[in-house]
Order: C-alpha cells, then structure tokens, then sequence
C-alpha cells in the first residue's frame, strides 16, 4: 500500500467537499439498492448511493419491522456531525411522526453518539418484565470520509442487530424503494412537533452512568492531564460535562465542529477520514500531547478509540491487550469465568494475554453484531476489534453497551495509568517482555464490484501448502473459531502461528489485507506482499 504524499497534512482546497452540492445531490435519485453492510447501510449522496429515498425507505422498513415483532417501546434515534446526518435525520423524523413509535432523540436535537444509543436502549430495556420494548437508529458512517452518509438498526439489546433483522429490513426497504408513494411521511418542520416526537436531555444521564463503569476516583486522585480531540464528532458536547461531573484534569484541544472536517489532516490515502486509529489522521493529538500526560480521540459517532501514550498512537490491537489484562486484575464483582471477545483479524497477542489471565476467547468475524448477546448473558466481559472498537461491563458485572464505547475505553486508559502509576504504552510494554512481540498491519487496496465477486468466490483450499515469507500456509479458515459463521473472507494461518487475512470492506469499497507475524517486521511485510499475489492466484 503506498502512503500518499498529504499523508498527514492538513487538507488542500481541493479536497474539501462541497456541502451545498453534496446536500442537493440528497434529492436526488438513488442509483443503488439499500445493502446492509457490517453495521447499516452507507454510501454518499454524491454517487446516488446515500439520497433521502434510502432513508424514507429504510425508515419506514424498521418501522413495519418494529410493528411486526412486537416492539412498542421507545425508539431512540441518535445522528453524528456528518453533513448528510442531520439531513438523514430530518428524514428519519418525517417517517416517524407519521407513524405510532414514540420516538426520542436528543436536546435541541443535539449529536448523539452511538454508544449513548446504545447505553439507552439498554438501560430502558433493563426491567425486562416490561412488553414495551426500546430499540433505536443510529444515522452514521462512523469515520468514514465527510461526504458519506449511513444509517443502521440496533435492536432491542442495544447493539447492531443480527443478519436475521438486516435481511429482513434490506429486502422490505428495497421494495419501498420501488413504491415510495406508500410511505407515509410529512415536513420536517411539522414532524418535529408531533406528540410522538419526544426531545429529551440525553448527556446528564449517560455521563452520570459512566460512573458505574469506570473508576473516576482514581482518575481525579491522580491528576492526570488528559487532552481530548473528538475529531469534530458527535461526542464533543459530552466531555465538558464529564470532566465537570467527575472532577477530571482534562482539556479538548479541539472544539471545532465542521462538516467538511476540513482541520483533519489527511489519512493515508491523502483522504479525510476521521479515523481515530491512523497515525496520519491524528497528528493534530499527536502535537498537543506535548503538555499533557495522555492523549485520546474519537471517531465521527464515538464508537471507536485513539489513546496517545508516550508521544505515539498505540496500535488497536495493543491497547485492547492492554485493557484486558488490566480489566483481568480489576474487576472482581465480574464472573471469573468471563470471556474475551475478539475478531478474527484482531491480534493473536490477544490471546496471549487472555489466556495468561485464565480467560477463553471468543473469536468471530468481523462485526459488533457478534458480541451482543455475550455481553448481556455477563459471559463476554470484553470485547474488540482490530479497528478500535470495543467495550466492557459496569464495574459490578452488569452489561453497560452492546455497541463499541469510544468513552468508555479512552476513560479506561486514563483509568489504567491512574491505577497502576504506568501509561498505557509502558504497560503495553510489560505484556511483550512476557508474551512476546508481535508485528501487525492492515493494508487497504481499492475493490471494484468485479473484484469482490472474484474475492468471494476464491477457491480456499488452492492456499493450503503455498508459501509465505518462506512460511507454510498450514491452515485456512473461512468460518470464525467461535461460532462457526462465515468471515466473509479467509484467514491463513502459516507453519510458525504467524497468519495473514483477506475480506472485503463492509462499510467501503475496499479489500483489507491483514498479518501479524512472530518472525520480526521484515518477514510481516513480506507476508503482506505475498498474500495479495496467493489470494490474486487462487
């Protein structure tokens, strides 16, 4: 994968969007059918494949959905700081005031993060002798670039929901898309006002909540100097009120919030994309850290995380070994027998690490989806992905979200260096002298419709024997450990527990390529070259 030249620049006149033109191409015809990826449906309104018919249509689906299973509760509907978001969420709202959903959404219809989304459904949904039964949608296309809309389900367990409910969903929105006259809708403006459209305070009770799963005593105790980029996202209106409640020693160092995102710097394609795990796309963190002790960021909907330590973004996949061997320490209302949620691309360490804590791994494919359950039967304790997502029980062992928790897991890092006086790069530091070090890295390559047809046809049982960076493809996996669903993909694992991984994107055009090796970083970059010409070959 070759890095861009404005690979972490601030972004030119030429790549900042056109946000009149992006919202007048939201009117206009769609060019695709809605397609529920890994978390919703996504595209931008400049290719037709994000327009104000996938939102009519999609809207009205959930509700027929909602109607037909019962759900007569709550419907709680949360937007980020994308441009096509709050035109999405208009939309949304001149459905839903047509129909019988009591719907919530935020104060003065103020951002709304995909966890707090979450963390509501569940906290309604808790007393489950109750037949009025919550559920909500989420418009976002997470940290994705600014002319990208999406829109997704989470059901009544707070989290994304399960392949039975997007299928169902997909196919009645792809027929309203071809009748639009049967869905009911009226003007905003009037639909804002309807006695079934509710605003409530949504911040107060969320960062009061927050309490019960993070240790903010030890926080404040320790003094630690926290700076916060939320990337512009919709989470930014919360961390004042977090550090006002709990008495946290923290700054945003950037307030600024722009639809075009144009104070990014550029990612490392030379796009702007709020990606709170790229180095590229975080140098503005990066600097600021220089006067504080820990620095940590979001993406767009804050449901993923970026923890600087030590001057340097920790890679996902190191602070998520980081959280749970800490978590394995401190936590002792938890169920001893809980386990750890990981997916297939995500880090072997991580198993490593569990497996020294006396914890089993539960590993599936890519998706949140997969974790939701878990978390409510206090099975999972944690959970994460290779991207920076992931969340964790309340401190007594109860669920707190289904969704990944971009609050939840940066308080945690400040929470860790708090606790055990070692920031979270120098313990991450300690986990290698004794599991070992690892080198891991994900390349993106773009993927035209032909291609992926290709990639999910690929014959898996052509790679079984081929070499590596001179390793033995041993093993090749198409259905993940844990459950045995498909991965969308293949995972090979090679002669020394080394592996690499191919899946297409479920939320862009692209094939992500994975590998971690044990053999040091020379044979990791190797193993990433080599695997796209076997994959091309079979």
């Amino acid at each position: 994968m070759s890095i861009s030249p404005l690979a972490g620049k601030p972004a030119p006149p030429e790549k900042i969007v056109d946000l009149e033109k992006l919202s007048a191409d939201y009117y206009k015809d769609p060019s695709v059918k809605v397609s529920f990826g890994t978390s919703g449906h996504r595209g931008s309104s400049t290719n037709g494949a994000f327009t104000e018919a996938h939102v009519l249509a999609i809207t009205q689906a959930v509700v027929d959905y909602r109607r037909l299973n019962g759900h007569h509760g709550a419907f709680f509907v949360g937007h980020d700081t994308h441009a096509l978001s709050d035109l999405a969420l208009q939309t949304a709202i001149s459905v839903l005031a047509c129909s019988d959903v009591e719907t919530f959404i935020n104060k003065d219809q103020e951002f709304t993060p995909t966890p707090v989304v979450s963390y509501l459904i569940v906290d309604r949904n808790r007393d489950r002798l109750s037949p009025a039964i919550a559920d909500g949608l989420i418009i976002t296309p997470s940290h994705n670039p600014p002319q990208d809309g999406g829109i997704k389900y989470n059901s009544p367990l707070g989290g994304p929901a399960d392949v039975n409910a997007t299928d169902w969903i997909q196919k009645r929105a792809n027929e309203l898309l071809k009748s639009p006259d049967s869905i009911k809708r009226m003007p905003f403006e009037k639909a804002i006002s309807c006695s079934n459209i509710h605003q409530e305070d949504f911040v107060t009770p969320f960062v009061e909540a927050l309490g019960e799963v993070v240790n903010f005593d030890a926080i404040k105790k320790s003094g630690l100097k926290i700076a916060v980029d939320p990337l512009g996202g919709s989470g930014i209106h919360y961390w004042r009120p977090i550090a006002d409640r709990w008495g946290l020693n923290l700054t945003v160092v950037n307030e600024v919030v722009d639809k075009t995102f144009s104070f990014m710097t550029l990612d490392h394609d030379g796009v702007i994309r709020m990606d709170c795990s790229s180095p590229y796309a975080m140098v503005n963190l990066i600097k600021s850290c220089e006067k504080f002790d820990l620095g940590v960021g979001n993406d767009p909907d804050f449901d993923r995380h970026g923890i600087v330590s030590g001057g340097q973004l920790m890679n996902p996949n190191h602070f998520l070994a980081v959280a749970i061997d800490y978590l394995s320490k401190n936590r002792p209302n938890w169920l001893q027998t809980w386990r750890v949620g990981k997916t297939a691309v995500s880090s072997s360490l991580i198993d490593r690490v569990a497996e020294g804590a006396s914890h089993r791994v539960f590993e599936t494919p890519v998706g949140f989806k997969w974790f939701v359950n878990g978390f409510h039967g206090r099975d999972l304790g944690f959970a994460g992905e290779e991207s920076a997502g992931a969340s964790f029980l309340r401190q007594d062992g109860q669920v707190w979200t289904t969704d990944k928790c971009g609050f939840c897991m940066t308080l945690l890092a400040a929470e860790i260096a708090a606790v055990t006086g070692k920031l979270p790069h120098e313990y991450f530091a300690d986990l290698t002298a004794k599991y070992g070090q690892t080198h891991y890295r994900r390349i993106d390559s773009d993927l035209t419709p032909e291609g992926k047809k290709a990639l999910d046809g690929l014959d898996e049982k052509k790679l079984v024997g081929q070499k590596a960076a001179s390793l033995t493809v041993e093993k090749v996996l198409t259905k993940a450990p844990g459950n045995e669903a498909p991965l969308g993909g293949v995972k090979a694992i090679l002669s020394d527990g080394s592996w690499f991984a191919v899946r297409p994107s479920g939320t862009e055009p692209k094939m992500k390529v994975y590998a971690e090796s044990f053999g040091g970083p020379e044979q990791l970059e190797q193993m990433l070259k080599e695997a796209v010409e076997l994959v091309s070959q079979a």
